[in-house]
């Protein structure tokens, strides 16, 4: 199984003028990973794929800020 959230560590340089991130991180779009829409695919309603702007679930990819704390893992 893959993951939406990728990282990579950057090349640091003693030359840069900003506090370097060590680590970078990026998102992959879901539709990398189905390789052809499958017959019979899951789909969301009309009004649900507007919201979310797609109408099948399998290619709803949400993005999520890396960089925040998420409130279900400080309770």
């Amino acid at each position: 199984m893959s993951t939406d959230r990728k990282t990579f560590k950057p090349f640091l340089s003693k030359q840069d003028p900003c506090p370097p991130l060590k680590e970078k991180v990026y998102e992959t779009p879901p539709n990398l990973y189905l390789g052809f829409q499958p017959p019979g695919l899951e789909q969301y309603k009309p009004e649900d794929a507007l919201d979310k702007g797609t109408l099948w679930p399998a290619l709803f990819g949400p993005y999520s800020n890396p960089f925040t704390k998420s409130k279900t893992k400080e309770s």
